[in-house]
């Protein structure tokens, strides 16, 4: 048969009857479908590339994001109460050691003083009371002394001469009775000067006195107390509450006064994270306020506790319902040197330990 064979290429989405008699067909895949399956081998061959990258580099390495920039704030509140008669600072402004930032009304406090003071006068007025009557008593015990000789020597005449006949028995016992009134002048004067003498006391300051000049150092201690300075170097914040006229109560802080010598980062780590952290590993800081800045440091310290042990209300698992939670523990990591931005107490950060160094 010389019949000419007819050779027709077809995919595989030709249908039979699309295909004539004595033709020889030539099945040609799909390029889009060989795509796919190229893709479907490529993506899994990729991931695995990928993650086995992202395993060898993070070994020897533990990293978190949940850190955060610290510093070390102070409230700054009043030590004494009343209203606020003056305020010498402003939000955002850096403040000395000593500085003075507020005034409360120091006039009660100098009425107090005041008042202390002649309390001081009146203790002092009263010791001298005290020690002239005791002076006093001296003179009295030497007259009733002096008296009672005077009437003994008497009560001895009277006696010989009622022995002899020439004075009565009356005036005999009128010289006794004398002696023995003498005798209980003699013991009441002695008396009060035991008491004078008890009223003074033998350090040589009275309890009146010490009371009243402690009183003086109490009202000078709160006087001084109205001018409310820096504790130490920082940036004043948080003045919401300073303001003229306001009430101070002692206790209730009126601004935030955050220092400028030292910021750290804090930074959680979870506990499987610990196993191979130690004090004085390299860290690596990115904060997230500045994209690009990569920054440097140390782990300082591991925390003696998780946060739930040192939160308010710590949680108590000693029920039926309890679930196992991976505790975080914060490290404490100091930067190498000082950042070229501001670390802003609060700002997040994500750390990387190098746990191999």
């Amino acid at each position: 048969m010389n019949q000419e064979t007819k050779i027709k290429a077809a995919d595989e989405t030709t249908a039979p009857e699309e295909l004539g008699a004595g033709e020889e067909v030539i099945v040609t895949k799909s390029p889009g479908k060989a795509k796919k399956i190229a893709i479907m081998l490529l993506v899994p061959l990729l991931l695995l590339i990928g993650g086995g990258y992202m395993w060898l580099s993070g070994q020897g390495k533990v990293s978190t994001d949940n850190a955060q920039v610290k510093q070390d704030i102070t409230s700054v509140g009043a030590q004494v109460s009343g209203p606020i008669a003056e305020v010498f600072v402003k939000e955002g402004q850096r403040v000395q050691a000593g500085q003075l930032l507020f005034r409360i009304d120091p006039q009660p406090y100098r009425v107090a003083l005041m008042q202390a003071q002649a309390q001081l006068a009146q203790a002092q007025l009263s010791v001298r009371q005290v020690v002239t009557q005791a002076q006093g008593t001296s003179s009295d015990i030497a007259g009733a002394q002096a008296q009672l000789t005077i009437d003994q020597r008497a009560l001895s005449r009277q006696a010989e001469l009622l022995q002899r006949g020439f004075t009565t028995r009356v005036s005999y016992d009128n010289a006794l009775a004398e002696v023995e009134k003498d005798r209980t002048a003699l013991a009441d004067a002695r008396a009060r000067a035991a008491n004078a003498q008890a009223a003074i006391a033998p350090s040589g300051e009275q309890p009146g006195e010490a009371a009243a000049r402690a009183a003086i150092a109490a009202a000078q201690l709160n006087l001084s107390r109205t001018d409310v300075r820096a504790p130490a170097a920082g940036v004043i914040s948080n003045t919401d509450r300073l303001l003229k006229g306001q009430q101070a109560v002692p206790g209730i802080g009126l601004l935030s006064l955050v220092s400028s010598n030292e910021a750290w980062i804090e930074a959680n780590f979870k506990e499987k994270d610990l196993a191979e952290m130690a004090p004085g590993q390299r860290v690596d800081i990115e904060v997230d306020a500045y994209p690009g800045l990569k920054l440097t440091g140390r782990v300082q310290s591991i925390g003696a506790g998780t946060g739930s042990e040192f939160a308010i209300l710590p949680a108590q698992n000693a029920n039926g319902n309890w679930v196992k939670v991976s505790q975080r523990v914060p490290v404490r990591i100091r930067f190498d040197g000082k950042p070229a931005r501001p670390m802003i107490a609060g700002l997040s950060a994500t750390v990387t330990v190098h746990t191999g160094d």
